[in-house]
């Protein structure tokens, strides 16, 4: 693995040292021989418009290195298309793609996605690893939100299955804001700060059922099976109460 990005690096130095080389010449070599100005001139504009998707995509990599938008391992989304960076290339960006859909939500797909450095320049990106600390620095997080939703009937007692959810919530959120404070020695993500004050419950009524909604805190890689987790903790919690029914 250190063996083949190691190679993986000293390609991509090779192709760069060579680009710039072949830039050079052509803006030196019309200061040696004036009369190739004119033809240097329309081979480089020929050149540029022939291969610029490449050209944004090269300058696409120096910008992911040098902004730091994101790194290898990190879990992202360009565009549409969602999953976790396992290589940086000067031209492309390699991810396992991930699911985005109540099905597939947060699972690897198996599927291997090649992306184009240059989508970075014009295409939101968003990082699901990352956050901003208490002091402004941009440091990897590894949690972020989610939410369960469950559906009741008209006639069930909303407020104490809101009681019940936030208790679930509560318990969650609380291993995981402690585990965070060890990791982060300077300073706990916004979001964290953000449900120290304890988990959000909201509540929906559509015409056949009501929605109670949580929102929690979850570790990205096992985002579903939290949510699983407290979902069958809501189902035991109310077996047997004839004053909750979920729908």
């Amino acid at each position: 693995m250190v063996h083949s990005r190691l190679m993986a690096r000293v390609r991509d130095v090779t192709i760069t040292l060579l680009i710039i080389a072949l830039a050079a010449t052509i803006l030196i070599m019309p200061f040696f021989n004036p009369s190739l100005a004119v033809y240097m001139t329309i081979i480089a504009v020929g050149v540029s418009l022939a291969l610029q998707k490449y050209l944004a995509s090269f300058v696409g990599h120096f910008v992911i290195r040098g902004s730091g938008i994101f790194d290898i391992g990190d879990r992202i989304r360009i565009g549409t298309i969602k999953g976790d960076v396992k290589h940086i290339g000067l031209f492309h960006i390699i991810v396992d793609e991930v699911g985005d859909d109540d099905k597939m939500g947060g699972e690897l797909t198996g599927k291997i996605v090649s992306v184009p450095n240059l989508l970075v320049l014009d295409q939101p990106v968003q990082n699901y690893s990352r956050d901003f600390s208490a002091d402004d620095v941009m440091i990897t997080c590894g949690y972020i939100f989610d939410q369960i939703r469950i559906p009741l009937k008209p006639d069930s007692d909303v407020q104490k299955a809101v009681v019940i959810l936030e208790e679930l919530l509560w318990a969650e959120n609380s291993e995981f804001i402690k585990e965070a404070s060890k990791i982060f020695a300077r300073g706990l993500p916004n979001f964290l700060h953000e449900m120290e004050i304890g988990p959000k419950v909201s509540v929906i009524f559509d015409k056949e059922r009501v929605w109670i909604t949580g929102r929690f805190i979850t570790p990205i890689r096992t985002k579903n099976e939290l949510r699983t987790k407290i979902g069958l903790d809501f189902i035991g919690r109310i077996k047997g109460d004839g004053s909750i029914k979920v729908n």
